[in-house]
């Protein structure tokens, strides 16, 4: 395949991505819990996935963002009660986040909105699509995260 072709492809499939990206952020934003930002349910989702506790550095890896960015998030997360932090005993210099009660119920109340946008966007597409699709997705970001 010629380097020109391949520039094509490239600027296609990134375009498309970006593009998906912003309409699929644009609806899910307008169907989360009335204050909910999209940041706060992907923390929430993450911790709530993951089962454990995680360090503000730890979330900020995951997420690809800033220490003072997930800072910030986590700030209005525990303001709204959706997340415990609590310093390390070990080290005090460092804290460890966890999921509330509330931060679950949060969750749950996102997801009841979310699913169902979603699942009706796979179900137009074609739910054997969009699992043919998620391996190329998944080595993608894979190589991205690399690199």
């Amino acid at each position: 395949m010629s380097t020109e072709k391949a520039d094509d492809i490239a600027v296609a499939l990134f375009g498309e991505l970006f593009m998906a990206d912003q309409l699929a952020r644009n609806r899910i934003s307008r169907v989360l819990p009335k204050g909910m930002e999209l940041s706060h349910f992907s923390v929430l989702n993450h911790l709530a996935r993951v089962g454990d506790e995680r360090t503000p550095a730890q979330l900020a890896k995951s997420f690809h963002v800033t220490r003072g960015a997930m800072t910030n998030t986590l700030a209005k997360l525990e303001w709204a009660g959706h997340v415990h932090i609590r310093p390390d005993w070990e080290d005090a210099r460092q804290k460890f986040v966890a999921i509330s009660p509330s931060g679950r119920a949060a969750r749950e109340a996102a997801l009841a909105g979310v699913v169902p946008l979603i699942a009706e966007v796979v179900q137009a597409i074609g739910a054997d699509r969009v699992r043919a699709l998620l391996p190329v997705l998944r080595e993608l970001r894979i190589k991205l995260e690399d690199g």
